[in-house]
């Protein structure tokens, strides 16, 4: 996705290194546990960049989900693998929009930095 949407390789690097380096570490730390399998006997490679992807897919629905942006196609089914793939192991709501507003917050300020980049 970050390809998709035109980002540069070199800046989304740098980008995330300058992410990975603010107070937000914690933040992308607690999201990769709940994006990133497990049972792997390998680690992903580029695996900031596969959870960048992810909150970046969570900041595009909210638009979707706030009627700012037109429903696509693949909205429905979106939407239900992100609130799937979040809600795992938690027992209330409060802990879902804790993770959806972390997941937010770093496409954000990804994009910031970005752009200012």
């Amino acid at each position: 996705m970050l390809k998709k949407e035109g980002f540069e390789e070199e800046k989304i690097k740098q980008a995330l290194d300058i992410l990975l380096e603010t107070k937000f570490r914690n933040e992308f730390r607690e999201i990769s546990t709940m994006v990133l399998p497990k049972s792997l006997s390998e680690p992903i490679q580029n695996w900031e960049q596969f959870v960048m992807n992810f909150c970046l897919d969570v900041n595009e629905a909210f638009k979707t989900w706030s009627g700012s942006s037109d429903l696509t196609p693949t909205s429905p089914q979106k939407a239900l693998t992100i609130l799937r793939q979040l809600s795992m192991n938690k027992t209330s709501m409060t802990q879902l929009s804790y993770l959806l507003n972390i997941s937010d917050v770093l496409a954000e300020q990804f994009k910031e930095i970005y752009r200012r980049l």
